[in-house]
């Protein structure tokens, strides 16, 4: 059924020439062979409301090919004849052929202009576009009226008064005749207004609409009366474009659009069209090319790898009211945050939908204690080697793991199990693919005009105009779309290094200062700042976390107070340091005793998160496990006492999936985690099994633990015992809650058994001065060798480390032990 027939009714059959773009009554494709899907799906329609015709015959191919923008000639006997029983013969309203040629060409500006019906000398012209019909009536107040095909399927008529033009779409049908086939009732689109209002074109030309995918893109509607789908896409640089798709068999002759005006913006409303509708925008260039594209605010997207855009809307029902009340009270710096990062497509490769992910996921999430999860990239992206890095619908969940809404009962899910969702966002650049982004409408649009800024260089993708207006709004709003119409939790902006300077991975003169002569990227900057400004104000409780290498000063300051706004950062510094001096060995470590301790110089420059996220155990780097010195028991045991040192440092931690059990490989997106280390028939099964158990206990005594999350962000939360014992391998130090509860941390990375280790202690006011392990990473159930201390363990008035009271401790080989007043 084609989308402009009425429904229920039938399309009529085209030669396969035709939909092969072979031997074909139109222009040549500009792609040759174009995704099977995209030509032979069928089109999707508003739910039958009249009888449905029976199918036409396939019209015959023609004996020759015509030129390059003819389209099916009606004979003259078909003119001829009548149409509708009674219909009457209108006399022509034509065209100049010049009009004519840009019309069918695709190069015309304003078809809605000539399309339609129109007040004119005499009464009413209509004009109707319909390639390969035969006849076209158009059903009046006066009765049924026959139009004359003038030329390239453009029928007219001039009917006497003006009724039709002031009478609304829903009022007349058009019944069109096509080869061996009962006349098809439709209604013509282009009588339609505009769907988008004034204030929609002003907030788009100023770069201020925040929900602009609400504005562009394809949208299921009724317009006067009439249910169908309204497109709109910006393309300032066009010369014509035209909508195509499953609806006209991927050629775009019979559905131009229309420019408004000066704000770039195309628009097109089709009759008929509903969910489930594939298409693409096909835009003529100012130098004749033509480029097939998807919708850049395409809200769902044919499964790679077919590239069209698909015509979708929401029925979703949430149910996560009380997760969102919460969440807008919650200050996330004094609030804990465990992060499980993974990948969705391959966390359980043998879940491959939104939905059967949802069945597992919280459930997991839940015995592990983690807080939040957070997913790589599930924007729509053309190879899923990129794991979702390299971005082509950014409005788009992908639709290899299902439907939009399949996405939403996710996270809906999760959220009904208390967990957080945080989700990887790529405003820093987009890959090349011809049917996406890059020179979208055939010169640079969302990419800078100078081609060294445009090019990244390291990932052999397009950077971003940071400094246009309608690419900021953009990616503004797509940050804001994802927390509004997804309600995520949290937004990780990847690459932020790599936006703010001019000069990122650029050599000597490859590469253009801003008009300072600077290296910042300070369009960048501004966009980082209105995105976030805009996210906080309108999202209550969402948090935006900036992945930033550098010492750009004020990543989390305010905006008001002249920093970028960010709420997180991640500590990438902690994170290489801290790395390097556990993968020393023993003997080595006292050498590079500072790169465990230096973090704490700068602890409290900025808001940290504390990863070990997928880019540590990819590319040749080792799973974390792997990267330990040692043997297998003392990789483990280096592996926990690790992750016990992370956990008590200042900051949120986020760990990537398969670290949780210490797997031995790297991640593989293909294959996912290597969860069979943990079937029983695995020989070391319980090892792998006591890690995560170690990182369940973990999570859960954070919970209950303020002094290791409340005062994250401030001084007063943090204070050395002894962070200078580099002989030993040791390091000592104690965190705060708010009230002043204490919590001590001590860490021995020397592969022997310290006894009668004398460690200061703080002082209990108004308590006894007794102590307990809250947790000990070399325990028996974690894998460990089970030394520990005897409970409860007294602190004497021994002063020690700075403090007034001091216990002797046993310590544990490579082991973390935790110490919480008993």
């Amino acid at each position: 059924m084609t989308p402009l027939d009425l429904p229920g009714r039938t399309t009529p059959a085209v030669p396969a020439t035709f939909l092969a773009g072979k031997d074909s009554p139109r222009r040549e494709p500009v792609v040759p062979q174009r995704a099977e899907a995209e030509r032979a799906a069928p089109a999707a329609s508003v739910p039958p409301a009249v009888p449905a015709a029976p199918a036409p015959a396939a019209v015959p191919a023609p004996a020759t090919a015509p030129g390059p923008t003819a389209v099916h000639q009606p004979t003259a006997a078909a003119s001829a004849g009548p149409a509708h029983s009674g219909a009457l013969r209108l006399p022509e309203a034509p065209l100049p052929p010049s009009e004519v040629d840009r019309l069918v060409s695709g190069a015309h500006h304003d078809p809605h202009a000539l399309l339609g019906a129109h007040p004119t000398n005499g009464g009413t012209a209509i004009r109707v576009l319909r390639p390969f019909a035969e006849r076209v009536v158009v059903e009046t107040g006066q009765g049924p009226a026959e139009l004359t095909h003038q030329q390239n399927g453009l029928f007219t008529g001039l009917l006497p008064g003006s009724d039709l033009h002031h009478s609304a779409m829903a009022e007349h049908r058009l019944l069109v005749s096509y080869p061996g086939g009962e006349p098809l009732a439709q209604y013509d689109g282009y009588r339609a207004r505009p769907t988008l209002g004034e204030l929609d074109l002003h907030l788009i030309s100023e770069g201020r609409h925040e929900q602009l995918w609400r504005a562009l893109g394809s949208h299921v509607r009724t317009v006067d009366g009439v249910p169908g789908t309204a497109f709109a896409v910006w393309a300032p640089n066009a010369a014509g474009v035209r909508l195509i798709g499953d609806l006209n068999h991927w050629d775009g002759t019979g559905h131009p659009m229309r420019s408004l005006g000066s704000s770039g913006i195309w628009e097109l409303f089709v009759p008929g069209l509903g969910e489930g509708a594939q298409y693409k925008y096909e835009i003529r260039t100012r130098d004749g090319r033509v480029l097939d594209k998807a919708d850049p605010l395409a809200r769902a997207t044919q499964c790679p790898p077919g590239t069209a855009s698909v015509v979708t809307s929401s029925g979703y029902a949430w149910q996560d009211g009380e997760w969102l009340a919460r969440r807008a009270e919650t200050v996330h710096h004094r609030a804990p945050m465990s992060v499980y990062e993974l990948h969705l497509a391959s966390w359980r490769p043998d879940l491959t939908t939104y939905r059967e992910i949802a069945e597992e996921l919280p459930g997991y999430l839940k015995r592990l204690n983690f807080t939040h999860v957070e997913f790589m990239p599930v924007m729509e992206h053309p190879f899923g080697g990129s794991w979702g890095y390299q971005v082509s619908g950014f409005y788009a969940p992908t639709a290899r793991l299902g439907s939009p809404d399949d996405f939403r009962y996710l996270v809906d899910t999760l959220h009904r199990h208390g967990i957080g969702v945080i989700v990887d966002w790529v405003p820093a650049h987009f890959p090349k693919d011809d049917f996406a982004l890059a020179r979208f409408d055939g010169e640079p649009l969302y990419e800078p005009a100078d081609p060294l800024r445009a090019e990244h260089p390291d990932w052999g993708t397009l950077e971003f105009d940071y400094g246009r207006t309608e690419v900021r709004n953009f990616l503004v709003a797509n940050a804001v779309y994802w927390c509004e119409e997804f309600h995520i939790d949290g937004l990780r902006v990847d690459a932020v290094a790599s936006m703010l300077y001019l000069d990122y991975s650029r050599e000597g003169g490859a590469w253009t200062p801003n008009q300072f002569g600077g290296r910042e990227n300070l369009d960048a900057a501004a966009f980082l700042q209105e995105m976030n400004a805009t996210v906080y104000r309108r999202c209550p409780g969402v948090i935006t976390i900036a992945e930033e290498s550098t010492a750009w000063a004020g990543v989390t300051r305010p905006t008001d107070s002249g920093g970028l706004g960010f709420g997180l950062k991640w500590n990438m510094g902690w994170m290489h340091d801290s790395l390097v001096y556990i993968s020393k060995e023993p003997v080595h470590r006292k050498y590079h005793h500072n790169e465990i301790t230096f973090s704490m110089v700068y602890a409290y420059s900025e808001n940290y998160v504390l990863p070990i996220s997928h880019d540590e155990v990819v590319h040749g780097k080792q799973a974390l496990v792997s990267k330990m010195p040692g043997d297998w028991w003392q990789q483990r045991a280096n592996h926990r006492a690790y992750l016990g040192f992370m956990w008590a440092h200042p900051g949120k931690q986020l760990l990537f999936m398969g670290q949780e059990f210490a797997q031995g490989s790297e991640w593989d997106h293909e294959q996912g985690p290597q969860w069979w280390v943990l079937a029983d028939d695995w020989p070391a099964a319980a090892d792998h099994r006591g890690v995560r158990e170690l990182v369940g206990e973990l999570n859960r005594v954070y919970l209950d633990a303020p002094a290791l999350w409340e005062q994250d962000t401030t001084p007063d939360g943090f204070r050395w015992l002894d962070g200078g014992a580099a002989e030993d391998n040791l390091l000592s130090f104690v965190r705060y809650a708010a009230d002043g509860t204490p919590l001590v941390a001590v860490c021995n990375f020397s592969p022997v058994v310290r006894r009668d280790y004398r460690v200061g202690l703080p002082a209990l006011a108004g308590r006894d001065q007794l102590w307990e392990e809250a947790l000990n990473t070399d325990a028996e159930v974690f894998g460990g060798s089970g030394v520990a201390n005897s409970r409860p363990i007294k602190a004497e008035a021994h002063p020690w480390n700075g403090q007034d009271r001091s216990a002797e401790l046993i310590l544990p080989p490579l082991a973390t032990v935790w110490l919480r007043p008993a």
